[in-house]
This record gives C-alpha cells, structure tokens and sequence, in this order.
C-alpha cells in the first residue's frame, strides 16, 4: 500500500473543493470514496461520516488529513492486522491512557482530554476545536468516550 504525501492530499482536497472556501461536503467525500473503489462496507455511509466528524457537515483540509489517515489505518489492521495486534508496546500504551483517564473508569472522556491536554499546553481554549470532534474520530462504538482499544487505534494511527 502507497501512502501519499501531504502536498498530494492538499491538491486532493483543493480538487474538491471546487469553490474555494476551504471545505468540502461529507457527501463530496463519499463520491471520492466510491470513485476509487472504497464500497459502503469498507468505509462508511455519509450521514455515518458526518457523525465520525461530530455531526459537521462540511470538512476542512485538517479533518479531510485526519480522515485520510482513518481510512489507511483501517486497510492496515485489515489487510495487516496480525502486525498491529501483538502485546507490544501495550504497558507504554496503558500507562499513557492512564495519564487521560483522570477517573480511572477505564475510559477517556472529552473532559478528560481536555483537561489533560491543557495541562500539558496542548490546548488552546480559543481555538474552536471540540474535543468531541477529536474523540468522534477514533471512537468506534459511538459512546462518546474512548476505551483502551480504541486509545491504541488512535496512537497506532499517530504512526502513520
């Protein structure tokens, strides 16, 4: 599997956004997706992609970036799962999810992480973003938390 380079994302993302305000249309997305091959059970439907990106109907060039890297994650543990499986790397990982887990429920709640992320002057409070919006990604059961196995995703994701 190839992997592109940022400026090619940047022209991928230029291509779509065909007027020039620096977004796209989560169904945009979805006909680029189909274009290329990537049928509805590989990936996911529009309305499910606008809930991975917290319910936001048009996308800018960083959650089109993010996206792309959900998506070559996903053909990675697919295609490759058994090379991102192993106990390797787990009590690094553990003990960082510790870190974001201020409760100790087991999961890390978008509170959480933004607690933790102010702390350590990786957040800016002025900056618009949500913390939903970043949890939502790697969010697979659609709790609204992330657990250990999807931590690891999200770290495992950072990677690429």
């Amino acid at each position: 599997m190839s992997f592109l380079r940022t400026t090619d994302l940047q022209r991928i993302f230029q291509e779509l956004d065909k007027n020039g305000d620096g977004f796209i249309s989560v169904d945009q997305l979805q006909c680029l997706l189909d274009k290329i091959g990537h049928s509805h059970d590989q990936t996911k439907s529009a309305d499910e992609l606008q809930k991975l990106f917290g319910g936001k109907p048009l996308l800018d060039s960083i959650d089109f970036y993010f996206f792309y890297k959900y998506v070559i994650l996903n053909n990675v543990v697919e295609n490759e799962g058994s090379k991102l499986d192993g106990d390797e790397g787990d009590d690094d990982l553990m003990k960082a999810f510790k870190v974001f887990d201020l409760n100790g429920d087991g999961f890390i709640s978008c509170e959480e992480l933004q607690s933790v992320l102010l702390r350590l002057g990786l957040w800016d409070q002025n900056n618009g973003q949500d913390c939903q919006i970043m949890i939502n990604m790697y969010d697979k059961n659609s709790d609204g938390m992330l657990d250990f196995e999807e931590f690891k995703f999200m770290m495992l994701l950072s990677k690429f």
